[in-house]
This record gives structure tokens, C-alpha cells and sequence, in this order.
């Protein structure tokens, strides 16, 4: 009886083998036909070949890369520089980690730009799993380098930029979430190179307010936190602990215990509605946020969440308008445009360094004040 069902099923298999093989060939051979009935190489050089015919191959399931998301392959001494540093002191950047593509641009500066370096900080592995970032993730990563805020403070110093953004992946596994470490990294730039503006991208802390502050007063510039996309979309793109609500309760802490300035940023792509950005906007506005960015999702490998569209340089546009319409102190959008894209433009940083001055003068002014008063 074993014998028989044994014979059934080789005899089952080799039938569906054979079904398989001939699928397979009817398949090559209709593509055969296809190339068969299409032009030869003649009919290109004779420029009879119709533009509109043509064979798609591959996966289309999803929107095609328009030509205005393609970029330059990053070079030049600036960028050579910042990247042996990097290597030298064992140093992460969320340029490199999250596959950015503008990091030849931000890392090689320009003639209206100085270089900007994204530095993230408590090592390169996240405890979260967002969907639409490459980052690695573990739910035990490794333990701070109790160095990184010294050796992050002497890459900075020598590098010479004017502007420089810290970042960190998410430490839920931390007590304070990393923002001890975080802080004692700006203090630490601060004092070797008090020149240098300072923006710190942070986690949400799981929503602890007195670790946001933790940040917010540790001699920033810049206070920023990624609200990411719009409400409705955000269970779905973040992992399951970032919350809308809480990362616009970050936001307006962050000002309210004395950041100059605090900045978000949103991706598009991925299915929002107008009105959603608008709302967005409007609770971001609520939340006194002064910067706001705008980029393009792009998907780093296919097992993050797809694009649902790619929009246009005229839709960033427009989305630009709407927000400086809306009163905020600085919008940058483009299908470029990361939330640290050139972070250090030169409105943004004059804005910061008339900031800084206006604190150094309204310090200077309370002293007189306070000594004028012991004399009398």
C-alpha cells in the first residue's frame, strides 16, 4: 500500500512539473514574440522607432523614480574629510545609516552653503521599528560609549563647519531614553567650539517632558523632533509607540522650557490628503513650531512601506506657500529636502545667530542692571 501512494505521488509531481515547464515556456515564448515584432537595432539608427512602444520589465506595482529624485555620487575633500573623521572615531551619521540622498551636497557644503553633518549619536541601532526607516533595530542594543560626547566634540571642533546636527536613534531601553548622554554631547561641542549652531533632532522620550527638557536646556540652537506624517497615517508609517499627539506635546515643552527654536518635519508620499497636511500644519502652528520641512518618502529596500506617489517640484511648492502663509519662521520644501537638508542655509543660521545675540546682549544688560544696583 506504501509502494502504490509512493508511485501516485512521484507521478503527481512529475505532472505538475511538466505543467510548470510548460507555462514557463509559453511565457518566454510570447516574450520572444514581443521582441520578435518590435524593432531591431536598424530601426534605431534609422530613427524609425516609435517612443510610445515600448516593453516593461520588472516590478510595477510601484511609481517609477522621476528623473528630479536622481543625485550625483558624493565626492570632494570636504566630504572625504568628515568621513575619515567619522571612521577614525567610530562615529555614526544618520546620513550614511538612513541612506540619505543629499549627503554629497550637505557633507561638501557649497558656495552659498557650509558643510552640514547629521552625527547620531548612542550608537546605530534603534530600539524601534518604523516602517519607513533602514536604521537597525534591537530590543537589547549596545551600551553607550561613555567617550562619544568627547569624540563627537573633537570631530566637530576640527571640521570646521558652522552648523551641525546631533541625532540619536531611540534608547527606550535607557531610563532617561539617552537624554543625559545627549545633552552632555551639545555641552561638550559647546564648549570646544561655542561658535558652532547646534541642532539636536531627539526622540520623543516616550513622552517624558522632564527628559525633553533634559535637551531643550542644554545650550541648543535648534530644538527639533520629526512629527513624520500626518495623524491619521502615523500607526501605520511609526512604530506603534510614536504618537501624533505626543510628538506635538514635545514640540510646544521643548519651547515652553526655552528652546530659540523648534523645528518638525514631514515626508509626503504616502497617501495623506491636502486637508490632513493642512490640519497638520495648523496643529504644529498650535504647538509654536517655527521650522517646518517638507521631502519626498522615499523607500530605502522593499521591506519598508511602498510609495504611494511621488509629487511634484510644483506640489512642494505650493506646500511652501501654504506654510509661510501660515506664519512659520522658515519652511524648506522639495522632493529633496530632508528634515537636516541644509540645515545650515543662511537665513536659518542668521536668524540664530541674531537669536544668540539678542540673548548675549539681554544677559549682559540684566548684569549691568544688577551691578548698577549693588553700587547704589
Amino acid at each position: 500500500m506504501l509502494a502504490t501512494q509512493l508511485v501516485k505521488r512521484l507521478a503527481a509531481r512529475a505532472v505538475a512539473g511538466k505543467l510548470s515547464s510548460k507555462r514557463c515556456l509559453a511565457s518566454t515564448s510570447k516574450f520572444a514574440e514581443k521582441l520578435e515584432a518590435g524593432p531591431n537595432l536598424d530601426d534605431f539608427i534609422r530613427g524609425e522607432v516609435d517612443a510610445d512602444e515600448h516593453i516593461v520589465l520588472g516590478n510595477t506595482s510601484q511609481p517609477r523614480l522621476p528623473s528630479f529624485l536622481k543625485t550625483k555620487i558624493p565626492t570632494g575633500p570636504s566630504y572625504t574629510k568628515i568621513k575619515n573623521d567619522l571612521r577614525g572615531l567610530g562615529l555614526s551619521t544618520v546620513c550614511e545609516e538612513a541612506r540619505c540622498p543629499n549627503i554629497g551636497e550637505c557633507w561638501g557644503g557649497g558656495e552659498k552653503q557650509k558643510a552640514t553633518a547629521t552625527i547620531m549619536l548612542m550608537g546605530d541601532t534603534c530600539t524601534r521599528g518604523c516602517r519607513f526607516c533602514s536604521v537597525k533595530t534591537s530590543r537589547a542594543p549596545s551600551p553607550l560609549d561613555p567617550h562619544e560626547p568627547e569624540h563627537t566634540a573633537e570631530a566637530i571642533a576640527r571640521w570646521g563647519v558652522g552648523y551641525i546636527v546631533m541625532t540619536s536613534v531611540d534608547r527606550d531601553d535607557l531610563p532617561d531614553g539617552g537624554s543625559v548622554h545627549f545633552a552632555s554631547t551639545i555641552r561638550k561641542v559647546k564648549q570646544r567650539a561655542p561658535h558652532i549652531l547646534i541642532e539636536a533632532l531627539t526622540p520623543d522620550f516616550q513622552g517624558n517632558l522632564d527628559h525633553v527638557a533634559e535637551l531643550a536646556t542644554s545650550g541648543l540652537d535648534v530644538f527639533a523632533h520629526n512629527i513624520e506624517t500626518v495623524e491619521r497615517l502615523t500607526p501605520s508609517v511609526r512604530d506603534r509607540r510614536a504618537k501624533y499627539g505626543q510628538s506635538l506635546e514635545v514640540l510646544k515643552h521643548a519651547k515652553a522650557v526655552g528652546a530659540q527654536v523648534t523645528k518638525t518635519s514631514i515626508m509626503l508620499g504616502l497617501g495623506e490628503e491636502d486637508e490632513e497636511i493642512m490640519q497638520t500644519l495648523r496643529d504644529l502652528r498650535s504647538a509654536n513650531v517655527d521650522v517646518v520641512t517638507f521631502g519626498q518618502y522615499m523607500r530605502p529596500t522593499k521591506r519598508h512601506i511602498k510609495v504611494v506617489r511621488y509629487l511634484t517640484p510644483e506640489e512642494f511648492k505650493k506646500w511652501q506657500d501654504a506654510a509661510e502663509a501660515m506664519g512659520f519662521l522658515y519652511v524648506a520644501s522639495g522632493p529633496l529636502v530632508r528634515s537636516s537638508y541644509k540645515a545650515g542655509e543662511f537665513y536659518l543660521e542668521n536668524i540664530l545667530r541674531n537669536k544668540s545675540a539678542e540673548r548675549r546682549a539681554l544677559a549682559a544688560g540684566l548684569t549691568s542692571d544688577i551691578e548698577t544696583a549693588t553700587v547704589s
